[in-house]
């Protein structure tokens, strides 16, 4: 056995990355057990949720520490200095792995740019799980997590998956699932391939899979509930851009409020064409 696969052992502290479930309390591993049995202290973004997830599995943590979204930055030296100081950390959220689209990121660059001990002990990720349940093609993929809430990077933002010739996997809260499938629509085209998977290895779990198109019809019939992630068909082959297209797109870009130039740079993007072609046919 060596240091690794017994987290915990007496030594040098450590920081400790444990997945845990994103729905089913069944999928918390022996191993990631273990590693929250044996830290000195479980970093987590709710003591509460935690808590729960602890006493599920039998575990008492010596102390539990809250490292969340805001507090990330200023909680990052603190572990470092728990761990340089000999004790080995747990870091956890609310559900699947730290730093995908979860605290976490930060804490773990620190203890890296310290040069101390990483261990990571794997567990569900939701986009994972999205994508394999999708029936989309999982060989080359690109995660998004959430995109921007609104103006000009949001534009930019789908202006790029436009042509993204790789799966795409993003992440939605339910309350802004039908303006995010409304604007992939109006981006990405309403023929383009999708699912959506939502509630995943819960009771209700469920995956809808259909166009684009169909996807914005599905969510007025039935109003969106639970996390949810969209695995969308990347685009297919394009032909290079005529000015025709160049100008339709400028056009449809500047109908959702976007400047010429914010046009323009979403256009360029989206078509791949140089910004400055864009916008002299799009304001011709």
């Amino acid at each position: 056995m060596t240091d690794r696969d017994a987290v915990g052992d007496a030594g040098p502290g450590r920081l400790v990355i444990v997945g845990t479930p994103i729905g089913n309390l069944g999928d918390l591993s022996p191993r990631a057990i273990e590693a929250l049995a044996s830290a000195a202290v479980v970093a987590c973004e709710d003591t509460r949720r935690t808590g729960r997830l602890l006493a599920h599995a039998g575990v008492r943590a010596e102390r539990l520490m809250a490292i969340h979204e805001h507090n990330e930055p200023d909680m990052a030296p603190v572990v470092v200095d728990m761990i340089a100081a000999g004790k080995t950390v747990a870091v956890v959220t609310d559900a699947g792995m730290p730093g995908i689209s979860d605290p976490g990121e930060r804490v773990v660059a620190a203890v890296a740019a310290a040069d101390l001990p990483i261990d990571v002990v794997p567990g569900p990720v939701a986009f994972v799980a999205g994508l394999v349940a999708s029936g989309l093609p999982t060989a080359r993929f690109v995660f998004e997590g959430f995109l921007p809430r609104g103006g000009a990077e949001r534009r930019t933002r789908l202006a790029h998956l436009a042509r993204e010739p790789r799966t795409i996997v993003l992440y939605e809260a339910p309350h802004r699932l039908a303006a995010t499938l409304a604007d992939l629509t109006t981006g990405l085209g309403g023929k383009r391939r999708v699912a959506l998977a939502r509630e995943l290895t819960k009771l209700h779990e469920h995956v809808w899979r259909g166009d684009l198109d169909g996807a914005c019809a599905e969510v007025e019939q039935q109003p969106p509930r639970g996390e949810y992630v969209l695995v969308i068909e990347g685009a297919p082959p394009s032909e290079p851009a005529t000015d025709d297209a160049i100008s339709e797109a400028f056009a449809r870009h500047r109908a959702t409020g976007a400047g010429t130039k914010q046009a323009a740079a979403a256009v360029a993007a989206e078509l791949g064409v140089s910004q400055r072609r864009a916008y002299q046919i799009g304001i011709a």
